[in-house]
């Protein structure tokens, strides 16, 4: 697999490093600089992304001219952020190009909906889907009560999107660490289940995570615009395979 990165900050850097880690990995073409060869032999300046199977990037000021960069070389492309218009009108001439633009892969639009989309999946008659991801801020005192895993714990959170029984739920967090988690509660034969999963590391790590699991998955997805949870199952393996750690609680089944 080989691999181009343009990386503006800590998050895509820390994803550089994260699939530096990947055996499939054969080449990590560094946009727009030139890599310490002398640290892994697979580092190289990408002069041509015409040789690579995908592009990744942190760069969401940038991200529309680096989809079309992507788009002229002929390989796909995997960007961080949500992407804008500009961004999203590419889809289509991504998917007549017989390639992918996979865009939101981050914590919010990646990680959490992908962890609930596992769980719901487990399920057969589902009640109720929260999903929360904490974002930099100040912290609110009142609002909905999210339990994410240790370092964060429990924290306020406000309503954020999703309707009928899914509803998305945003924590403001100041200090160095995120998380996601997702909470399902369903009907079984023993009665109501909650069942609860979470992650919880440092900010750039985990967001590093979710952008190498983009690179690292982009192969299983459809051709034009797509975003992660429309293939949890293979972009969560993928986060899980490049080191993400998932704590899971199950509540008592309730008659």
């Amino acid at each position: 697999m080989r691999i181009a990165i343009h990386h503006v900050g800590d998050v895509g850097l820390r994803a550089g490093r994260i699939l530096l880690g990947e055996q499939r990995l054969t080449s990590l073409g560094v946009v727009g600089r030139r890599p310490n060869t002398r640290t892994d032999a697979r580092l190289e300046m990408a002069s041509d992304l015409g040789g690579y199977d995908v592009l990744v990037t942190d760069d969401a000021d940038s991200a529309s001219d680096l989809a079309g960069d992507a788009l002229a070389a002929g390989v796909s492309c995997v960007i961080w952020g949500d992407g804008d218009d500009d961004t999203r009108a590419l889809g289509d001439q991504f998917a007549a190009h017989g390639r992918t633009l996979l865009v939101g892969a981050n914590l919010a639009s990646g990680i959490a909906p992908c962890l609930a989309a596992h769980e719901w999946a487990r399920s057969a008659e589902v009640l109720e889907i929260r999903y929360a991801w904490t974002e930099p801020g100040r912290p609110i005192r009142r609002g909905e009560a999210i339990p994410f895993p240790d370092p964060v714990g429990a924290r306020w959170a406000k309503r954020r999107g999703g309707d009928g029984i899914a509803k998305h739920f945003v924590a403001p967090t100041e200090g160095e660490w995120a998380a996601a988690m997702a909470q399902v509660t369903a009907a079984t034969d023993e009665g109501v289940v909650s069942r609860i999963v979470g992650v919880a590391d440092l900010a750039p790590h985990l967001e590093g995570l979710a952008l190498a699991a983009g690179a690292l998955s982009v192969g299983e997805f459809p051709y034009g615009l797509v975003d992660a949870s429309i293939r949890a199952e293979h972009y969560l393996a993928a986060a899980l395979g490049a080191g993400l750690d998932v704590a899971t609680y199950t509540g008592a089944p309730v008659r």
